[in-house]
This record gives C-alpha cells, sequence and structure tokens, in this order.
C-alpha cells in the first residue's frame, strides 16, 4: 500500500499528523516518534525493513486493511540512523513537542532535525582525524564557486575553481565531500559523475537563505562569494534545520597561497591513502600523525592538503620545531596534558545542534581541567598561541555535573549534591523514604509472622507487600491492607503508610529528574555562551599538537631543516622516501637530488624494480613536507618554493570513466603542461608507454622538448625509451641520470642508486626472471630478444618502407570492403555464409 493511494478522511488523526508532516519531507525518511519508538509507514517503511533487516508489520490506522509498518526504540536508534545515512539516504527526526501528561488530545509532532551523510555531529560515527564536508557549487558559466562546511566543527569555506570540470572535481575529491547541493541550472553530466561514479550524495535546490547568518559572512564583499554561502545555508538551515551558532565567520580559501596539487597527484603520492588498498595504514599522513588528539589530526591533514608558499609563514614552523626538539621533556609533558583533551571542536558543536549529554560535558570539563598546565609551558616555550583557561566555566562544571552520569538526560544523577539546595533537599525526601521502605519489610515480618513477606516495586502497580498464597489465611483485617495484584502464586498488596511513603519516593524522584534537567539546560547555555572562545581554544590546541607531532616525527624518523632558496635550484643529499624506507624490511638507499639553475629536467633510465618510481616520489614528498612546515627526510636539502606539482606515475586505466591508459596518461600529462608555470614540479612516469612504440616515443620526446622550451619548470621525467638520452645534446636543460643495476652470470642485483649519464639496457627479461616465470619461457624470450637486436643492427626501417607498406594495408582494405559490400545478411542461408567467409579468408592470406 502507497501513501498516495490513501483516503485521507478515513485515517485515524494520529495517521492524519503523520501524512501532514510526511507530505513536507517527501525525498527524506520519516522517523516518527511515537511513545518509546521510532515508527515508519508506508512506502518508508517497506525501505527501511528491508535496509536495516527488520521485521515489516502492520498498523490499524483507520483503513480497511492494515498500513505496512515497521520501528526502531528510540534509545537505540543511532545505529540505524547510520546505516541508512551511509548508504546515502536522508533522515527527518520527527519528536513528540510535548510531554504526553501534560496535554489532552493529541501530542504535537514536528520534525526536529534532517541526518544526511554531509551533516552528522554525533562523535561515534565521525572519523576523528577527518572533517565531514557538505558543499555547495553553483555554476556562472564562467567560474565555479565551491562554498562547503563541516557542522560538527563549524568551519566554514568559500573558494572560486576555474571553469574546468577536471578542477571542480579534483577538488571535490580532495575535500572529500560527503554531499554536494547544486543548482539546477548545473550540467547533469557532473551531478552524474559525482553521484554515480564517486558515490557523493546529490540534492538539487536552487534557493537561498536571504536574511538568517548575514553575520558570518558580513566581511565578505565578492557576489558571487555571498551567494554561494546563502545558497549553503539554506539547504542546512531550512532544509535540514541546522543551527549553526557556532559558526564564527565564512574562510575565503585563496588557492595562490598554497601549493596545488589535483586528485592525481595526492593519489600517486599516497599522501593520505594508498593506491592498492585504499587504505590510511602506509600512507604519508600515517607516518606523520603523531597527534594526541582529533583536533591536531585534522590539522595536520589539513596542512599536508595545503602545503604553504609563504617563506615565512614555513620559516615559522620549522623554528617551532627546532625549540621543541631542543625543550623536549617540556615536549612529553606537553603530549600527556594533549592526550586529556578531547574533540572540543565537535563537542562545541554538540552544544549547538542540540545532541549534547552529561558525558559530553564531562569531557569538556576534563579538557579544561589541563588547559593551565599548557599554557603555562606555553609560555616557557614563547610559542605565540592564544590558550584561554576557561577557570570559571571549569569551576561551573566540576562543581556541577556528576563525574559518572548517564547518557540520558531523562533519568537523574546528573547533577552533584552541593550544587543546588531544592535538589538536595528532595534527595533527603527520597532517601528517607527509601528506607523506610527497605526496612518496611523486616518490620512488617516481625508484626505478621509472615517471613516470605517481601516488599518490592515496579513501574505500573509501585510499591507493594508480597505474600503466597498458603498465607492469605493469616492477614489480620485490622492490619489495613489493600489488596493491589493476583498472581498465580502471590498476592500484593498495598497500605495506608506504604501509599503514603510511596506518593512521598515518586513524587521527589519526578521532581528530582525535572529540576536535574532544567539545571543541566542552564548549565548548556552557559557553555554555549563561551562558544566561541571554546572554539578559538580548540583550533590554537589544534595548531600545537600538529606541530608537536611534526617535531616527534622528526627526531623518530631522522628527518633535517631544510634550507628555502629564492634560486631555482635543487639540492638534496641522502634524500630518502620516508614511508618506503619505514616499512621496508631491506636498508633503504638514499640518492642525492641535484639540480642547479641551468638544469631543468633529469632524464631517468633503468631497469623496471629499480625504484625509479621512488625515486620520483619521493623529491616530490620531500617538497611537500618542507613546504607544510615539516622536517624533511635528508641529510640536507635546499630547496625553492613551489606553486604547483602534477604527477603521472603508475599505469591506472580510469575503468570508471571507461577510459584507457594511455587516454589517462594524455589528460594527465595536458594537465601539467596547460597548467604548470616555471615554478611548478612535473613528475613523468614512463610517459607514452601505453600506446605503440613509435607513437609513444614520439609523444614523449614532443613533450620533454615542450617542457625544456616553453615551461622550463623543474622535471623528473624517466623512460625506457632509450633513444630519448639523446636530447641532452639538444637542450643543454637537460640532464641524464640512471639507476644502476649490477649484473653477474645472467642475473641482476638492483642497486637503488642514482648516477649521471644513461643506460640503454632495461633488463626486462631479467625482471621476468626474479617474477619467477617458467624457464622455458624465458629461454624462448631470450631467443626472441637476440634475434630483434639482430634485425634492428642489419635492418633499419625507411620512410619510403612505411609509406608502401600503408599503401599496401589500404589496399587490401579496400578489396575485403568491396566483397563484404556485396553481402546481403537477410537473403544468405548458413552454409554460404561460411564459404563466403572462407573466400575472404583466402583473399586476406594472399594479400
Amino acid at each position: 500500500m502507497k501513501r498516495s493511494e490513501v483516503n485521507r478522511e478515513e485515517l485515524s488523526p494520529m495517521m492524519k499528523q503523520y501524512m501532514e508532516i510526511k507530505d513536507n519531507y517527501e525525498e527524506e525518511i520519516l522517523f516518527f516518534r511515537l511513545g518509546d519508538f521510532y515508527e515508519l509507514f508506508f512506502e518508508d517503511g517497506i525501505l527501511a525493513s528491508h535496509e536495516l533487516e527488520l521485521t515489516l508489520t502492520g498498523k490499524n490506522a483507520g483503513l480497511k486493511e492494515r498500513i505496512p509498518m515497521c520501528g526502531v526504540p528510540f534509545h537505540s536508534v543511532k545505529p540505524y540512523l547510520e546505516k541508512l545515512v551511509n548508504k546515502g539516504y536522508k533522515v527527518a527526526i520527527c519528536e513528540q513537542l510535548e510531554d504526553a501528561k501534560n496535554t489532552k488530545g493529541m501530542v504535537k509532532r514536528g520534525v526536529v532535525q534532517v541526518v544526511s551523510k554531509g551533516t552528522f555531529v554525533d562523535l561515534e560515527f565521525l572519523k576523528e582525524y577527518d572533517n565531514n564536508y557538505i558543499g555547495s557549487v553553483l555554476d556562472f558559466k564562467t567560474k565555479y564557486i565551491l562554498t562547503y562546511a563541516d557542522v560538527s566543527t563549524g568551519h566554514f569555506y568559500v573558494c572560486e575553481i576555474p571553469y574546468s570540470r577536471e578542477k571542480l572535481l579534483s577538488e571535490i575529491l580532495n575535500l572529500n565531500l560527503k554531499e554536494v547541493i547544486m543548482a539546477d541550472n548545473t550540467d547533469t553530466q557532473l551531478i552524474d559523475t559525482l553521484k554515480n561514479n564517486y558515490g557523493i550524495g546529490m540534492t538539487i535546490s536552487s534557493e537561498y537563505l536571504e536574511k538568517d547568518y548575514q553575520e558570518i559572512y558580513e566581511h565578505i564583499h565578492d557576489i558571487y562569494f555571498i551567494t554561494g554561502i546563502k545558497h549553503l545555508l539554506y539547504y542546512l538551515v531550512v532544509k535540514e534545520l541546522k543551527d549553526l551558532s557556532h559558526v564564527k565567520e565564512v574562510q575565503i580559501v585563496s588557492k595562490e597561497d598554497y601549493l596545488s596539487m589535483d586528485i592525481h597527484t595526492i593519489r600517486n603520492l599516497e599522501l593520505f591513502e594508498t593506491l592498492r588498498l585504499k587504505e590510511r595504514t602506509y600512507s604519508l599522513i600515517w607516518l606523520l600523525d603523531k597527534t594526541k588528539t582529533a583536533m591536531g589530526s585534522r590539522k595536520l591533514k589539513y596542512w599536508l592538503q595545503n602545503p604553504l608558499r609563504d617563506a615565512k609563514e614555513i620559516e615559522k614552523r620549522y623554528d617551532q620545531i627546532e625549540k621543541l626538539n631542543n625543550e623536549f621533556i617540556i615536549k612529553e609533558e606537553l603530549r600527556k596534558d594533549l592526550y586529556a583533551i578531547y574533540d572540543l571542536e565537535r563537542l562545541c558543536a554538540k552544544v549547538i545542534c542540540g545532541v549534547l549529554n552529561a558525558r559530553d560535558v564531562v569531557q569538556i570539563k576534563k579538557s579544561l581541567q589541563v588547559l593551565p598546565n599548557v599554557i603555562d609551558k606555553i609560555k616557557t616555550l614563547n610559542f605565540s598561541l592564544n590558550i584561554d583557561s576557561h577557570q570559571e566555566l571549569y569551576d561551573l562544571l566540576d562543581s556541577a555535573i556528576d563525574d559518572n552520569p548517564p547518557l540520558s538526560l531523562k533519568e537523574g544523577h546528573l547533577i552533584k549534591e552541593g550544587y543546588n539546595q531544592e535538589l538536595d533537599e528532595l534527595r533527603n525526601i527520597r532517601s528517607g523514604g527509601k528506607s523506610f521502605i527497605s526496612s518496611l519489610e523486616t518490620t512488617e515480618r516481625e508484626r505478621t509472622g509472615i517471613k516470605n513477606l517481601k516488599v518490592g516495586y515496579n513501574k505500573i502497580f509501585g510499591y507493594y507487600i508480597e505474600i503466597s498464597k498458603g498465607n492469605i489465611k493469616d492477614i489480620d483485617e485490622s492490619w489495613g491492607w489493600e489488596r493491589r495484584q493476583t498472581l498465580a502464586n502471590c498476592e500484593r498488596y498495598i497500605t495506608p503508610l506504604l501509599k503514603e511513603k510511596e506518593a512521598l519516593v515518586l513524587n521527589a524522584e519526578e521532581k528530582i529528574i525535572e529540576l536535574e534537567y532544567s539545571l543541566f539546560m542552564e548549565i548548556k547555555e552557559t557553555i554555549k555562551k563561551e562558544i566561541f572562545k571554546l572554539k578559538n581554544t580548540a583550533e590554537e590546541i589544534s595548531k600545537l599538537d600538529a606541530i608537536i607531532a611534526l617535531s616527534v616525527a622528526s627526531e623518530e624518523y631522522n628527518l633535517v631543516r631544510p634550507t628555502l632558496t629564492t634560486q631555482n635550484i635543487i639540492k638534496i643529499k641522502d634524500g630518502r622516501h620516508p614511508v618506503v624506507e619505514r616499512v621496508s624490511k631491506d636498508q633503504y638507499i638514499a640518492n642525492d637530488c641535484i639540480m642547479d639553475e641551468t638544469i631543468d629536467t633529469l632524464l631517468i633510465t633503468g631497469p623496471n624494480m629499480s625504484g625509479k618510481s621512488t625515486y620520483m616520489r619521493q623529491l616530490a614528498i620531500i617538497i611537500i613536507m618542507a613546504q607544510m612546515g615539516s622536517f624533511v627526510p635528508a641529510k640536507s636539502a635546499t630547496l625553492p618554493i613551489f606553486d604547483k606539482i602534477f604527477t603521472r606515475i603508475g599505469a591506472s586505466d580510469d575503468l570508471v570513466s571507461g577510459e584507457s591508459t594511455f587516454m589517462v596518461e594524455m589528460l594527465e600529462a595536458r594537465n601539467a603542461i596547460v597548467n604548470a608555470t616555471s615554478h611548478s614540479l612535473i613528475l613523468f612516469d614512463e610517459l607514452g608507454r601505453g600506446t605503440a612504440t613509435y607513437d609513444g616515443m614520439s609523444i614523449a620526446e614532443a613533450i620533454l622538448e615542450y617542457i625544456s622550451k616553453n615551461i622550463k619548470c623543474k622535471t623528473l621525467f624517466s623512460t625506457h625509451y632509450h633513444e630519448l638520452t639523446n636530447l641532452d645534446r639538444k637542450f643543454t636543460n637537460i640532464k641524464n641520470v640512471h639507476v644502476s643495476a649490477l649484473e653477474e652470470n645472467g642475473t641482476i642485483t638492483f642497486l637503488h642508486k642514482i648516477k649521471n649519464g644513461a643506460v640503454d639496457k632495461s633488463y626486462g627479461i631479467h625482471v621476468a626472471s626474479l617474477a619467477k616465470m617458467p624457464p622455458e619461457l624465458l629461454k624462448r624470450a631470450n631467443e626472441i630478444l637476440n634475434y630483434y637486436e639482430k634485425s634492428n643492427k642489419t635492418k633499419q626501417p625507411h620512410q619510403e618502407q612505411l609509406i608502401l607498406d600503408l599503401e599496401e594495408k589500404e589496399e587490401e582494405k579496400n578489396i575485403l570492403k568491396e566483397e563484404l559490400e556485396k553481402i546481403d545478411p537477410l537473403n544468405i542461408t548458413p552454409m554460404e555464409a561460411i564459404n563466403k567467409l572462407y573466400e575472404l579468408k583466402e583473399i586476406a592470406k594472399e594479400k
């Protein structure tokens, strides 16, 4: 049964209320609160029962037949929400907006929030080291405006993207946006690519928030940026009912301030996840992340994602790392303090978004407790970090909130004794009543002589005296007992005195819960008033944690402070790839990378598996680490400031979009050639191998020539086309280097050492031997290789011969075409078809 098929006039009042609310949330799955359950009806119920593996039942709703329904308990709803949201659904949470006890008739209900992939704020469902961004894209036909926010931290950004679909996709993937909102004029191909190829949640909306939250973008004057901000705000505030009071201001991201890296570069260099397993382990961030807080982990990732181009800011981070390395005792003490600090950024978001519980407040209190120690040590280090101690707030939380409160706010046990006089009095009343009730059992046993008499309690009947059926005859009317409940083996009674004490205890219990909740909400409002100060502290703590992590990494991995230069030179002595060095079982072979102002390109030759790709990656990683403000893996390093890095490393067919290896190669190469400047770094690994030999060699040579003549940026270009090594005679800014290998008695040993000059051998068959190919196969490969080598010495292809071959091929093609055109597929028998196929085959043989 579908909602659209129902006659609403026949529905029960409650279901009419459901239908009215659901009408406003057609795209969302509606969790409708009924008592202790969230219930889902009609299509939502059928969908949720399938996705969540729940039993689909029926509900009487005033119709002749029961409507489809399933439900989940409200106290354990979070895992179900997470499952649906991770599958790409949006969920609208409909709550009871008033207490049923105080209401006559229908309880008022309404949607209090909409949960989607990009707007989760519950800490247990978020990766602590990653931001949870939701973004808006507006297409202005000359440029894109990308606005993105992390509701769980209150960060809000806006930036301009050049009018290139590739650059926009790259930025969206780099930021790992969980959800994207686009206007209805957006290119449908872009929407399909994001949704179907990359699994990003998509929403089409062309609405803008005009009035609220103007204070967060009042410092911005660019009308395009303001439009983008309003677009995202409308979705968050109106569609998803988010309170964004923890957003201080929108930050404009200027791409000119940072080292630019597209998504291919970030993936090829394995900065955040490995190419093969798509996991964080063994990536560069995995190696460097020595942080002690979730905030610090996210800040370190941001630094690695956005390496700086401002030499002064980079040197400032170097100075701090050097200071921490010298003050290693203070550094270790700081790390212990930081370990006690919880995720203040996301806790602040929970305060605003209405999902804060008492345990979260305890985490805030414990975080504030160590701040005075942190502040003292920062002063000793002379770091310019502005951290508030929040002493008044800490004192309030320490005196008010119980150290081990429950998750629910409606169970009591939130507030400490001594904080509120009225609460303490109510607790004394409750305690006295409970003490009386607990002693009543002993008193009544002695008075009545009934040895198995018990005093108990349940939620429906309250307190009672229970005796077995056999002792009913011993009851004296003068005791004043009233029968309350009859069970199979016993009877339960109530006495006037017990009733009086019960009313006292239960009334006090109810008042205590209400008062504790009220006091907690007052404390929450106090925290809310200090939210921006807390966020500022969280930001400063994240910077401190990130810089300490880089200091720890510098000592643990033997990193050195780089020297930044304005000259166009690279001078790295004994450079290393930090991750490969860390995980490799063998001793890592360090290598120099020397490129003075006269050398722009290193043309790298050498055997497969010898380490060419690692050498190229290592240079890029050293540069990225240097510009993020980290020390680098080398004996010494002198580097300029780069503006962009482009890579083409490894043969990765773009199976998602159906593009071949060679097409992907060409697209990535074009991206580098078109966008690189003289201050960029280009890494091309065996470019041109995805097509025929002469094609590939020609393209590789043309690209090398173009870079050397027109761009003149620092370039590492590895190749198996040994003919290219002659280019150093034509271009003085190209230098040949090779990765050395030792060949003895038909076996090869890779030395992994970069040396000057070129090699003219690829050792491909030796590598096949190392891969344990069958001996017979290897022997045949050697025979074929010897044949080709001899043929090449005696016979050189001429242009005339190539033209002749092409003409013959064309003639053959024309004859076959003529014969094929004579065939009528609709008027030929199977036997005639076989005979015709035989004739065509003979023609082909003759030609």
